[in-house]
């Protein structure tokens, strides 16, 4: 039996894996999203599906207190984990530290530096309150990723996997199937955590794509999806207006009188490279 959990402070968590380590004595903070992954099948499931990846390295953001850290490290690979909790990074030292191919970063995983030159299969079980600006700069930045396998709400899962004309399509729905190919590997119920969400999750595995667009390319892209997507139920012209003529959209292959959410992410990717070369003022290139 589980003990039951409470958020007062200082309250321990005793987890319903199989493991009797210090893994039992980390407090979740709601200040870092955190609901602590602890349901084995799910737990094996990701593991499992990460490890299956060729990568030389592996990289876990948000391991908390370690539950699949461990299993990760028992592959033998490198393994770098990024953790934002003071806390939890002094529990994975104290836990990990006699292994030679453990490497822990500590901070934000949004823009912490990362070692350059690996090709990773990574790992997570993201932090609710940092999921999108995580996966996003995993898309748009030069990590070399083999796999991902990467825990979210539902909800932000299902506009990942978001189809156009419906209403969990969207930036990011366009941005993750033009840059992969996505697989939803399981969906989880509050009590798979603990403290129990209040919502449900699912486990998404992203495996790149040959023809992804370049990083150039995927950050004006995002560009032109957020300024498109505006307002859901305006159509291009008026979410342009001032900016673009509803001449220019049609140059671009966009129908101006058509919402932004019925465009497939193909016809998406040829606009903006038109974009790019027909009116690169409107969003001038980043650099590389």
């Amino acid at each position: 039996m589980r003990a039951p959990f409470q958020w007062g402070h200082g309250e321990v968590v005793r987890w319903g894996v199989s493991d009797p380590s210090p893994i039992a004595r980390l407090r979740p903070k709601k200040a870092f999203g955190q609901n602590f992954l602890v349901n084995e099948g799910a737990i094996a499931t990701i593991v499992g599906s990460a490890l299956a990846a060729g990568a030389p390295c592996l990289l876990e953001i948000g391991p908390g207190p370690g539950v699949l850290t461990e299993r990760l490290l028992a592959d033998g690979r490198p393994l770098w984990a990024v953790d934002l909790d003071p806390e939890a990074c002094e529990l994975l030292r104290t836990r990990f530290s006699d292994r030679s191919h453990f490497h822990l970063l500590q901070g934000d995983a949004v823009r912490i530096p990362l070692p350059e030159g690996e090709r990773w299969s990574v790992v997570g079980n993201l932090p609710y309150n940092a999921a999108t600006p995580i996966l996003a700069r995993l898309l748009t930045e030069g990590i070399a990723w083999e796999r991902m396998v990467l825990m979210f709400q539902l909800e932000v899962a299902q506009k990942l996997m978001g189809v156009p004309g419906t209403k969990a399509y969207g930036p990011l729905s366009v941005l993750a199937q033009l840059c992969a190919r996505l697989t939803r590997l399981v969906k989880l119920g509050p009590g798979s955590f603990r403290p129990a969400p209040k919502v449900d999750s699912a486990v998404v595995q992203f495996e790149p794509r040959m023809d992804a667009p370049s990083l150039a390319e995927r950050r004006t892209l995002l560009a032109v999806l957020h300024h498109s997507f505006t307002h859901r139920r305006k159509t291009l012209a008026n979410n342009w207006q001032g900016v673009l003529s509803a001449e220019a959209l049609t140059s671009l292959g966009l129908a101006p009188a058509l919402r932004a959410e019925v465009i497939a992410p193909a016809a998406w990717l040829e606009a903006t490279r038109k974009l790019m070369n027909q009116h690169p003022e409107v969003f001038p290139s980043p650099c590389p």
